[in-house]
């Protein structure tokens, strides 16, 4: 598959702008990947993340991107790009079936500002325009109520759970599963 290409200029709304990660990005990626919401939610490993783990996913990020399977990006304020609220990421993008995944997460002092339904309706526009998606699918935990109402926010539709979904922090987990399709986008 091509690779993706980083969106040219950074998606913004004016508020929220998306762009392509830097390494002097690291301290705060380590500082989300950190975060108590985020080792709750988002990290499945029982030991948690070291900074091998952020430059393993600058490089993991990067190979996806090439492969054309995968982009995350930096959330930032539209302003002052240096200010990191956190990523979103469209991910497991199968060519053949025209699908993705989509995911993100938010810094503590970014949240409950609406930055995150920002961020996700940014990617998603982008997703299903510029890459030709014809599904894309957020999963989450089912006790993560506040992305799934992001998820709402933007049209995505509960579709249902997957039972003992995933690996999880040595154990399974269950995942909540929402779809958004081409038109669906509020």
């Amino acid at each position: 598959m091509p690779a993706i290409a980083f969106p040219d200029p950074a998606l913004t709304d004016g508020v929220v702008a998306l762009r392509p990660w830097r390494p002097a990005d690291a301290e705060a990626r380590y500082a989300g990947f950190t975060d108590p919401l985020c080792l709750q939610f988002s990290w499945p490993y029982v030991e948690p993340p070291t900074e091998a783990d952020v430059a393993g996913a600058f490089a993991r990020n990067e190979d996806e991107r090439r492969c054309g399977v995968g982009i995350n990006l930096a959330v930032v304020d539209a302003v002052d790009q240096d200010a990191i609220w956190g990523a979103a990421s469209v991910y497991d993008l199968l060519a053949d079936q025209d699908r993705a995944g989509i995911g993100y997460w938010l810094a503590p002092r970014a949240r409950g500002r609406g930055l995150a339904t920002r961020a996700l309706r940014l990617l998603s526009g982008w997703a299903l325009e510029e890459l030709s998606i014809a599904r894309l699918e957020l999963t989450c935990a089912p006790d993560n109520l506040a992305s799934q109402r992001v998820a709402e926010r933007c049209g995505f539709r509960r579709e249902g759970l997957l039972r003992s979904h995933m690996r999880f922090k040595g154990g399974r987990r269950d995942t909540v599963v929402h779809g958004l399709l081409p038109g669906e986008l509020r």
